[in-house]
């Protein structure tokens, strides 16, 4: 029997319904408007699409949303102030410096400078400290990290107990990841292993995961015997493995595989992620609540 196909699409759509209504809530009973502000350093044609999906976004939700276009050649120290400045602009909520930046510019030293309860991609220092830490310190979680955890709470999955098991290590998915699933309360509560690459007898850890999350950017790497019958597969690799043409549109368009295989996993796993069109599109939907969960702390209205 096939496995239950986990959605992003679908659930993303549903998360930023949620959100919409408690957007105008927010506005209608308190005043309170989420504030974003995108801010594009030069044309990167990757970059623009990027932050144009975030602002579109954001302005379909009710947010009040600014994108702030700068010269490739602005100097770090007058990024610095702009940043400075959307810092202590009391109408907005999160600040998003789209990367790459060019050369001259530090990138580490940008993100550094954003505040930290801006930070709504979650991974300033001491945002990382704070996930680190759990519990009520917590502000903003990572979002392509946070939309993994609610794609397998919203599939149905238990996590408290179960053996997680995550292959990758990166800063961006897998630390933090793992670091969620170890969290007391909804969601999490589980037992984590991280794998990677380099590990030894891979398989075997991958064969007694509950859930396992797939993040090594490595196509295929998961093998179909590798997965437990029954088990929640979340594939968080996007991979350009070639072109081809599309029927719609009749132009080349690049074929994306997972880390795992997709097509014969399906038939083991109990749940799992398509790619595209599973934790891909959670990621800006995260940012989303994130921007309305700093709008509601910076009004003083957490918990309500």
């Amino acid at each position: 029997m096939s496995a239950k196909i986990i959605s992003g699409t679908e659930i993303a759509a549903q998360i930023r319904e949620e959100l919409k209504k408690e957007v105008a809530e927010l506005k209608d009973q308190h005043g309170v408007v989420p504030g974003l502000v995108t801010i594009l350093v030069g044309k990167n044609p990757a970059s623009v699409s990027y932050v144009t999906g975030k602002q579109k976004t954001a302005h379909e939700l009710g947010f009040n949303s600014i994108q702030d276009d700068q010269s490739e050649n602005i100097a770090e120290a007058d990024l610095l102030k702009l940043i400075d400045k959307y810092n202590k602009d009391s109408k907005i909520h999160g600040i998003l410096v789209q990367l790459p930046l060019p050369k001259h510019i530090d990138e580490k030293k940008v993100l550094n400078a954003i505040d930290p309860d801006k930070d709504v991609d979650g991974f300033h220092p001491v945002n990382v400290g704070r996930l680190m830490i759990g519990g009520a310190e917590v502000k903003f979680l990572p979002c392509t990290p946070a939309g993994i955890q609610e794609l397998i709470v919203r599939a149905g999955f238990e996590t408290s107990g179960a053996e997680v098991v995550v292959v990758g290590r990166s800063n961006i998915v897998g630390k933090p990841i793992a670091n969620i699933m170890l969290q007391k309360g909804r969601g999490a509560n589980a037992t984590v292993t991280i794998v990677h690459t380099g590990t030894k007898n891979l398989e075997a850890h991958c064969k007694r995961a509950d859930i396992l999350i797939v993040a090594a950017g490595v196509p295929g790497l998961v093998k179909p015997e590798w997965i437990k019958p029954g088990s929640c597969v979340i594939d968080v690799g996007v991979n350009r493995v070639g072109e081809k043409l599309s029927e719609k549109t009749g132009k080349m368009v690049p074929i994306l595989k997972g880390d795992v295989d997709f097509d014969a996993a399906k038939e083991i796993a109990g749940a799992i992620t398509p790619v595209p069109g599973g934790v891909g599109p959670m990621t800006i939907t995260m940012l989303m609540k994130n921007t309305v969960a700093s709008a509601k702390m910076h009004a003083g209205l957490q918990g309500k």
